[in-house]
């Protein structure tokens, strides 16, 4: 197998480690392209297990890039989001369950509160399930410290309850009932449906009209749902339920061009606990490249 076949057999690992650090599916090709190109440079019949290598290699990279200014939040404008990406349907349920976990908006704004270490190590041990011996290779560092990294990142985003996820089949009912909600049908059913402490986080990078700072509380976010529901903008839109980011999501077009995404994130009691919406257009390139492919 040559350099280039070598590479193509662990590019998806790398780009889905590579996207999971950064929250970027632009940064994390960026990233594996580097990657590509330091492979290129390297003699690979010195390299024993080239996995190791490039997951080493991609580590690094994604941990600079995390360190640069631009990647900065302090100058963005309201709330910051993972651009969102389309996970095709080509698994088990059981599969989408444990993809969604590491997949989810609330999962990696959960590692924004990390190091960049902090944000390696966790995804490499707790995701990825390398051993605390190869993490501690590919960071360069020694086993006791990869541990106390781990153990850190675990205290800072919480442990399995943070990447709980609903079954898809009630993702699909939550879906379908916000929809209906919109659509000035059944307010009182999805109001039920909200967790009381339910948030809103919209994301429109100063680039299009979004709320500029989270709402917290069920009444807030009704509020909220009220006013665009009654300026009826959201129900000339097409929409289109597709999954992102490893759940049930919905794309929202005008004329054909993406408008917004949406997810959710929910508590163990199948209500939603958050709500996240995309609509700077920078962040929705990656979704709707992906989506039109299939």
């Amino acid at each position: 197998m040559d350099k280039g076949q070598l590479f193509e057999e662990h590019r998806s690992r790398l780009k889905g480690l590579a996207y999971r650090m950064l929250g970027s599916y632009a940064d994390s090709e960026d990233a594996v392209q580097d990657t590509f190109i330091r492979w290129c440079r390297e003699d690979i019949d010195h390299i024993e297990n080239p996995i190791a290598w490039l997951t080493t290699v991609c580590s690094r990279i994604c941990m600079d890039m995390l360190k640069a200014p631009h990647n900065s939040r302090v100058d963005y404008v309201g709330p910051w989001l993972p651009e969102p990406i389309y996970t095709a349907e080509e698994h088990t349920v059981e599969e989408e369950v444990m993809l969604a976990s590491s997949l989810s908006m609330a999962f990696l704004l959960l590692l924004e509160r990390l190091t960049p270490k902090q944000r390696a190590a966790y995804l490499l041990k707790e995701v990825f399930n390398h051993s605390y011996t190869d993490v501690a290779a590919i960071l360069a560092t020694s086993e006791s410290t990869c541990r106390k990294l781990v153990s850190r990142a675990n205290a800072a985003i919480g442990q399995d309850n943070n990447r709980y996820q609903m079954p898809p089949e009630r993702q699909q009912i939550l879906l379908e009932a916000f929809q209906q909600a919109m659509n000035g049908q059944q307010l009182e059913h999805f109001t039920r449906l909200l967790a009381e402490d339910v948030q809103l986080t919209s994301d429109g990078g100063g680039k299009v009209l979004a709320v500029l700072r989270i709402l917290s509380g069920r009444q807030r976010v009704l509020d909220f749902f009220s006013t665009i529901q009654r300026q009826g903008w959201w129900q000339q839109l097409q929409w289109q339920h597709v999954p992102i980011n490893g759940v049930k999501g919905i794309l929202m077009k005008h004329q054909g061009k993406i408008i917004n995404t949406v997810t959710f994130g929910f508590n163990e009691q199948g209500q939603i606990s958050r709500i996240f919406i995309v609509r700077n257009p920078d962040k929705l390139s990656a979704v709707k490249k992906m989506a039109s492919l299939h």
